[in-house]
């Protein structure tokens, strides 16, 4: 599980500059049993309507080119709905 975290860093490193071009960033939480990389998006994308666009379509896709035994990426919002006051 080491060798796969240090790959999904490294692609999310790579992918990292798109989100930061719109002024938006994400954090890397962990990788659970099921093999699903969670996420926190944070600043400019952690409030964009089009965060799930982004995280299925641009990171995930991504993610799976890069580590195909990666099931899904999801957004692991309890601090961001801390955030929101909820």
């Amino acid at each position: 599980m080491e060798n796969l975290e240090a790959t999904v860093k490294e692609a999310l490193e790579m992918f990292r500059p798109q989100l930061q071009a719109d002024g938006g960033d994400m954090e890397f939480v962990c990788i659970d049993d099921e093999k699903r990389v969670h996420l926190n998006l944070t600043g400019a994308c952690g409030s964009c309507p089009m965060a799930l666009m982004t995280l299925k379509m641009g990171i995930e896709r991504y993610l799976k080119d890069a580590c195909p035994e990666i099931l899904e990426v999801v957004q692991d919002n309890a601090k961001n709905l801390d955030e929101m006051g909820f």
